[in-house]
């Protein structure tokens, strides 16, 4: 088994910043690809940032030049540095990762979820 928990999320006013970290452990071989999702109430679930084991980037554009994903494959810790953040980016942000559990087996896991609530 695999499990993702996020933390790192709260309340911040709107133009300031939060840093989410997301910790895997586990039955874990190695992680592939890695990624942060939200969902807003009433939304769905829409990608935010994913990076490779390589450390290459994509974000939303709703986000570009202001969220900065990275990760550090010796913990197998993934990170979400949030930047001038808008009440817009309210929503519980989950954690993904690809986890290879042996060589040839790759299962897709998903953190619990932290809320980010940013008032205006």
């Amino acid at each position: 088994q695999v499990q993702l928990v996020e933390s790192g999320g709260g309340l911040v006013q709107a133009g300031g910043s939060l840093s989410l970290s997301c910790a895997a452990s586990g039955n874990i071989f190695s992680i592939d690809g890695m990624g942060w999702h939200r969902q807003a109430p009433g939304k769905q679930r829409e990608l935010v940032a994913t990076i490779t084991r390589g450390g290459s980037t994509n974000y939303a554009d709703s986000v570009k030049g202001r969220f900065t994903i990275s990760r550090d494959n010796a913990k197998n810790t993934l990170y979400l540095q949030m930047n001038s953040l808008k009440p817009e980016d309210t929503a519980v942000y989950y954690c993904n990762a690809d986890v290879r559990v042996r060589v040839a087996v790759r299962v897709s896991s998903w953190g619990q979820g932290t809320q980010v609530t940013v008032s205006s």
